[in-house]
């Protein structure tokens, strides 16, 4: 039985076409109906031409239409795959430039920081529609598969709004695999690991090749420097709390305090070219796809031979739902218990299996206590940009912002809600939901140089304390 598979955000034309490419490599999946859907008329009837190409060239059964019309996207649908951004390089250009303005300095700028908490706030709003005409529209068991940034911010609002099978889906684990295995010298397919935590702070919790433990090995070649420069952000974390994750020197750097928030720390840790370290680095990747792609014959040299499919785990996904054949893999799903240390309702990144009859977390237990306090520093901000674009509060907006890591690094309280009000400002087109509402300003108290403070009664204990002190600096 043929499925039918809407692709939401379709005018993605690098994402699209790896996607399609590695679904039609999938006899399982032959004869699929792809609805693709997007905003953006001319990069989505020039990815419709060339889904059609590639059938055509590959002679492949199945059909590739396009539409304006999300709901006629997704009505009978069998999955919908989510690869949106809501107001693509001119929204992205403010999450970046703006911050930097305040000393915020962003690499990546789409799953944590101030980039990553306002593309939240606009991609929230539309996920939570697609979730809605899922119900409506799609076919019962219909599955969400949610490729869409900030992941963890995105995935814990579907979570709350509830309703609709989903799970996010990213590639960190698969590319940092490659990664092991060329440090440890051994061939990636016989790795076998354990991962737990947050999506992009996911953590190996056990790894090993033929049951010998490798992080023996892998600790070995990180303090040779011909190793550590590659991955020093990344490498710094594994040396001082003990587990390699799963995420860049890049994307990593953003997360924690302690690689951005200075000239020193930028030059010693965040030295490296593009997703090394370098500032505005997927800003000035995205401006530079989007130009190369805005021509008309963009993708006429763009090959439609179907080849090995990518390491995304999409394709797969969908094969084993349509066959029963189990597939395991790292999903982004509500903490329904999975990891017993995070909170209950947020979002993690644990094993998943899929089958015919859907999708089946698997429950990790706790982390490394070490592991579990770091992921919530990033979940904390999680969860207020979650709640700030649900019930589109600003002063939510102002504390996930203030939360994170690297911001609180760099910022007081009040550049923080400076920040967000002019964010918020640049970027009232995409926010409908924010209509008529505002960041409100906390002026300075000046205090006058003769100011007395007020008198309070103090608890005893307190009082002798106050006592002592003055005693010591009387000397």
């Amino acid at each position: 039985m043929s499925q039918k598979i809407a692709l939401i955000g379709a005018g993605s034309i690098v994402f699209t076409k790896t996607l399609m490419s590695d679904i039609l490599a999938a006899p399982a999946l032959a004869g699929s109906e792809f609805a693709l859907m997007d905003i953006a008329e001319p990069k989505l009837r020039r990815m419709e031409e060339f889904g059609r190409r590639m059938l055509r060239d590959n002679g492949l059964p199945g059909s590739v239409w396009a539409t304006l019309d999300r709901r006629e996207a997704i009505r009978g649908a069998d999955f919908v795959v989510v690869m949106l951004q809501v107001g693509g390089v001119d929204a992205f250009e403010t999450d970046y430039k703006i911050p930097m303005k305040y000393g915020v300095d962003q690499c990546v700028g789409d799953s944590l920081g101030p980039g990553g908490v306002f593309r939240g706030l606009r991609v929230i709003p539309v996920l939570l529609d697609i979730a809605r005409d899922m119900r409506e529209l799609a076919r019962p068991g219909a599955i969400m598969l949610q490729y869409a940034n900030p992941m963890a911010a995105n995935c814990l609002a579907l979570g709350k709004a509830g309703g609709v099978a989903f799970v996010g889906l990213c590639h960190g684990v698969q590319t940092t695999l490659d990664l092991i295995a060329r440090y440890c010298g051994v061939p990636k397919e016989e790795i076998t690991y354990t991962c737990g935590g947050i999506n992009h702070m996911d953590w190996f919790l056990t790894l090993e090749h033929r049951g010998r433990d490798l992080y023996p090995v892998l600790r070995e070649v990180f303090e040779k420097p011909e190793y550590y420069q590659n991955e020093k952000v990344r490498g710094e974390v594994f040396r001082h709390f003990g587990y390699f994750m799963t995420e860049s020197t890049g994307h990593l750097s953003e997360y924690v305090p302690w690689f951005r928030k200075n000239q020193k720390a930028l030059d010693l840790y965040c030295d490296e070219p593009s997703f090394g370290g370098e500032t505005g680095a997927y800003y000035t990747w995205c401006k530079t796809i989007a130009g190369k792609y805005a021509e008309q014959d963009a993708l006429s040299f763009e090959s439609t031979r179907i080849e090995e499919r990518s390491v995304e785990y999409c394709s797969h996904i969908l094969e084993a739902v349509v066959t029963g054949r189990p597939f395991r893999f790292m999903g982004n799903v509500r903490n329904d218990g999975y990891i017993t240390n995070l909170p209950r309702g947020c979002c993690v990144e644990v094993p998943t299996f899929a089958d015919d009859a859907g999708l089946h977390p698997a429950r990790v237990g706790e982390l490394p206590p070490q592991c579990a306090a770091l992921c919530m520093t990033n979940i904390n901000s999680q969860i207020l940009a979650a709640e700030a674009a649900l019930e589109s509060d600003p002063e939510r907006v102002v504390q996930a912002v203030a939360l994170d890591p690297l911001t609180g690094a760099v910022c007081t309280l009040k550049e923080v809600r400076e920040m967000c009000a002019e964010m918020l400002e640049a970027q009232r087109r995409w926010l409908p939901n924010f209509a008529g509402k505002a960041i409100t300003p906390k002026p300075t108290i000046l205090i006058p140089a003769d100011c007395q403070p007020v008198e309070v009664p103090l608890d005893p204990a307190l009082a002798i304390g106050k006592r002592f002190g003055a005693l010591i600096q009387q000397g």
